[in-house]
């Protein structure tokens, strides 16, 4: 708790026509209160009622001030209380003797006052530079990229010790007539260097040199250090993961490129020979070109996932009609008229997202619902989903949401109706949902991964394990979201979010 007193000593003393106007009002006050007193005790050894005025006034604004209030209370007391009253002779010599107690104890006062207050300006410096420490440590060490803070360093370096300008550099750099530079130093390695500027007073500069340049340079060395230290890790990280990709890629090439290729060669060798029939050679035709899409399509899924990940996939965006996009994206699945049952609101608002990159997410999502629906249609189903005014989400939006998705999955879904997501505002959501074996929960995330391959072995699914991968990057980049939902035995349902 600080003390009811703690104005006296404060660092800054208040404006001293503060002090002369206060010291005036209490010597005025103590020659006001020594006429009553008088009728109690001897006029003489009432002078002590001075002394708080003069220590208040000597402590708060130092010993010249209060040796003038002592001065002007020896004065106030010989003329109005000491014989004879109403003139400044003193027929006593212990008046003289308060006068000079009065004095010693102005400078005594005084002096202590000063003293304390320079102690507290100390510490008051020392816990400005203790909390400047602190934040600077938290910028160089917590920072992304060290010469990313700098610059913010510098600039809070400036704003507690009062400069006019501050800047570290990470290099040696010379003063000039504009800067002065400390050079910041770990034993004979050079770090770099801190610049002030040329107008900074001495007092400040050698502040600097004697407190904080030491902080800075252990706070510089242990940033360097984590740099150094956090690109090692980065580095071997991203190698980790290029081998990964690059193993990945490797079983990629040698299986799901070679096998088209086979057929391609194999189908290539038949048609040239005459013993084969029309009919037959129809038929390889028909397998070459087959396996030239499919070729073709693996290609552009590479093509793609290279792009997504380098951050090159920067969608161009237009407002584009949801309903046009689903019916464009079933036709070039290619897959027979009642291949997919499409159920779609007729007020969707349209949607700002790249049209081609949308639809090949939708194609790549169809692609694998098909290939994993056992026969059975695969059902799209697409609606706007507006979270009521006021609502809060969770609430009765939430309802709204799980009322309208739960319809859209019992209708010829021929499955459970799966709960959607907490309602986060206006957005399209399309679900596509199969009625193939599902998948089980340790997978919904891992069906996202760049070549993974869910389901069992031996199932006769081929397929790249990019489809989806692809689809989720590309539905992110547009500000959209993809997951997948799915009970055991009862299908999934894939699910597109997109902003309104």
């Amino acid at each position: 708790m600080s003390s009811p007193f703690g104005f006296l000593l404060a660092a800054e003393p208040p404006p001293r026509r503060v002090g002369v106007l206060v010291a005036l009002a209490a010597v005025a006050l103590c020659t006001l209160i020594v006429y009553p007193l008088a009728h109690v005790a001897p006029v003489v050894s009432l002078s002590v009622v001075y002394l708080p005025a003069v220590l208040v006034v000597s402590i708060t604004w130092g010993g010249w001030l209060g040796v003038a209030t002592a001065v002007v209370s020896a004065a106030a007391f010989n003329f109005f209380h000491l014989p004879p009253v109403g003139r400044f002779t003193l027929q006593d010599s212990d008046n003289w003797v308060a006068l000079a107690a009065f004095l010693v104890v102005a400078m005594l006062a005084s002096s202590v006052a000063e003293v304390t207050r320079a102690r507290t300006r100390d510490a008051e410096e020392r816990r400005r530079e203790a909390d400047l420490a602190a934040e600077m440590a938290r910028l160089l060490l917590r920072g992304n990229s060290l010469a990313e803070a700098l610059p913010t360093a510098a600039a809070r370096l400036a704003q507690t010790l009062e400069l006019s300008s501050a800047a570290i550099e990470m290099e040696a750099v010379e003063g000039d007539e504009r800067r002065v530079a400390f050079p910041l130093r770990e034993g004979p390695n050079r770090l770099g260097t801190l610049l002030v500027g040329a107008g900074t007073s001495e007092a400040s500069l050698r502040r600097l040199q004697e407190r904080v340049v030491p902080a800075l340079e252990a706070l510089l060395s242990a940033a360097l250090e984590r740099e150094t230290l956090l690109g090692g890790v980065v580095e071997t990280a991203a190698l980790r993961r290029a081998d990964t990709v690059k193993t990945a890629l490797l079983r990629a090439v040698s299986h799901d490129l070679r096998s088209p290729l086979t057929a391609i060669s194999a189908a290539g060798e038949a048609v040239g020979s005459p013993s084969l029939s029309p009919e037959e050679r129809a038929e390889m035709a028909a397998v070459i070109q087959e396996e030239t899409k499919r070729l073709a399509r693996l290609v552009d899924n590479l093509l793609d996932l290279s792009r997504l990940q380098a951050g090159a996939a920067e969608p161009r965006r237009e407002w584009t009609s949801i309903d046009e996009l689903i019916r464009s994206a079933v036709l070039d699945v290619g897959a027979a008229p009642d291949a997919f049952s499409l159920s779609i609101d007729r007020d969707i608002p349209l949607v700002s997202v790249d049209p081609v990159q949308m639809e090949r997410a939708l194609v790549n999502v169809l692609e694998n619902a098909r290939r994993h629906s056992g026969g059975h249609p695969v059902s799209v189903r697409a609606r706007a989903v507006r979270r009521l005014a006021g609502a809060r989400v969770g609430g009765r939006a939430g309802v709204l949401e799980a009322e309208r998705a739960g319809a859209s999955a019992a209708e010829g879904d021929g499955g459970e109706a799966l709960q959607p997501h907490a309602a986060t505002g206006d957005r399209v959501i399309v679900r596509i949902v199969d009625r193939g074996p599902g998948i089980p929960p340790a997978q919904l995330e891992r069906v996202f991964e760049p070549f993974y391959r869910a389901g069992t072995p031996g199932s006769g699914h081929r397929g790249s394990g990019l489809g989806l991968a692809i689809a989720r990057g590309f539905t992110e980049a547009n500000a959209g979201s993809l997951h997948v939902e799915s009970l055991p035995g009862q299908g999934a349902t894939f699910v597109f979010e997109l902003p309104l």
